[in-house]
């Protein structure tokens, strides 16, 4: 084993928290405890993303605490709501901001099929919580730094979060909070070492106040990743596979772009993927500290540390292949 290897897995132990074994010589519990934090509808990737997910948390790989909105057109419970059931796993508590955040819908209208056609019993965001108010209320709950927020968003929660004050659920702060029950961050969010990505300049004060400020490891999944891995034609050219909402969005939404002719860019699986699995066998990683401008334009402070940004490692289609398998996967009968 030579000194780079064990620098590289030092690394990946510093961002993931995983281990192989307890102190105590016990193999540990490697289920990743997610909240997943979606604008789900002005792109369909986090359908992908949303899907994948719960595929992994069928494998044993993850739990999900939560799915929450940080978009808030009405519709975006249902929409969730969708997923969740289809998955079996109707009882995951949904959250939309109530306050202040952007309201964007679907320009291919798949996110009206999917009301449609599938089953939900949340039709209205007015039957579910506060994002924040459901963060809150699911921090408090877990056992220390075990939680893994992964956005695929806007950052508005986050920044909400941070700034929330103690409660009937919990006596700390939301920096508080956060600082003692998170592990980790993992965000599709930002172009690396720098540019001007669309969930970062849709709420810029809101991504700067969150990302600046956020007191556990940040991982980004930057917009130049995801945009080379195209993902979704193996699954709408599957014809075993019938009655699946990702398949029927992505049935709708690939043929209307020409660019996306080879399958979508995947901005957001990729994200939920390291964030379940960690950023090894699929990237490297940089270390530094992002800085948000005022219309939302991000830079690299690689004199900073404690934030992440990934780079290639594995050639792009082999992690297509691996997301396309993922998003092939039916539910568990029950």
């Amino acid at each position: 084993m030579n000194i780079g290897y064990k620098t590289c897995i030092a690394l990946f132990v510093l961002i993931t928290g995983f281990t192989a074994c307890h102190r105590s010589g016990k193999k540990e519990d490697k289920t990743v405890h997610i909240i997943f934090d979606s604008d789900i509808g002005p792109d369909y990737d986090d359908v992908g993303a949303i899907t994948i997910l719960h595929v992994m948390a069928d494998q044993g790989e993850a739990k999900i605490l939560a799915t929450v909105a940080s978009n808030k057109y009405e519709g975006i419970a249902g929409v969730l709501d969708v997923f969740n059931t289809y998955f079996h796993r109707s009882d995951i508590p949904i959250g939309v901001p109530k306050g202040d955040a952007v309201s964007m819908g679907a320009s291919q209208h798949w996110t009206d099929t999917l009301l449609a056609k599938y089953p939900h019993a949340i039709t209205r965001n007015d039957q579910v919580p506060d994002a924040v108010a459901l963060y809150r209320r699911i921090l408090s709950e877990q056992p220390d730094q075990s939680v893994t927020i992964v956005t695929v968003g806007f950052l508005t929660n986050m920044a909400n979060l941070l700034a929330s004050a103690p409660d009937s659920v919990s006596s700390l702060s939301g920096m508080e909070l956060i600082k003692k029950k998170v592990k980790l961050l993992v965000t599709m969010g930002g172009k690396f070492p720098s540019g001007r990505e669309f969930n970062i300049f849709n709420d810029p004060a809101g991504s700067r106040n969150a990302l600046e400020n956020w007191p556990t490891k940040v991982l980004f999944s930057g917009s130049e990743i995801g945009e080379k891995i195209k993902t979704g034609l193996p699954l709408i050219h599957d014809t075993a596979i019938t009655g699946d909402p990702a398949k029927d969005v992505f049935s709708i939404s690939i043929p209307l772009n020409p660019a996306d002719s080879a399958g979508r860019m995947s901005w957001d699986e990729t994200t939920v993927l390291v964030a379940v699995r960690g950023y090894e066998p699929y990237f490297d990683v940089r270390e530094g500290k992002i800085r948000v401008a005022d219309d939302g334009g991000n830079t690299w402070d690689a004199a900073s540390k404690g934030q992440f940004y990934l780079v290639e490692k594995m050639p792009y289609p082999q992690i297509a292949d691996t997301i396309n398998a993922l998003m092939m996967k039916q539910p568990l009968e029950q």
